[in-house]
């Protein structure tokens, strides 16, 4: 099994920056992409970022040039970097990720963490 825990969510002013964390952990596991999603209030879950195993990231086209998704294999962590945050941006934000467990593909998504971008 995989577990995944998300930090850094939080309140910002427009404008401003935050940094999400996402840390998987367990045994007998592999990842293969990691991949942050968002759901605002009455609205449907969407892809904001992913990042294949070799580090290729993509963004939806509302967050491009301002959020940027890394990873660190050593540490099965992921990152999301937001810049120049928006109102629109204010959402529950979740980590996802595929992963091969004991040989079996698997996806999993963390408890997700709060932003919300107001002044």
């Amino acid at each position: 099994q995989l577990q995944l825990v998300e930090s850094g969510g939080g309140l910002v002013q427009p404008g401003g920056s935050l940094r999400l964390s996402c840390a998987a952990s367990g045994s007998g596991f592999s990842i293969n992409y990691m991949s942050w999603y968002r759901q605002a209030p009455g609205k449907q879950r969407e892809m904001v970022a992913t990042i294949t195993s070799g580090g290729t990231p993509n963004y939806v086209d509302s967050v491009k040039g301002r959020f940027a998704i890394s990873r660190d294999n050593a540490k099965n962590t992921v990152y999301l970097d937001m810049n120049s945050l928006k109102p629109d941006d204010t959402a529950v934000y979740y980590c996802n990720v595929h992963a091969t467990v004991y040989f079996v593909p698997r996806t999993y998504w963390g408890q997700g963490t709060q932003v919300t971008v107001s002044s």
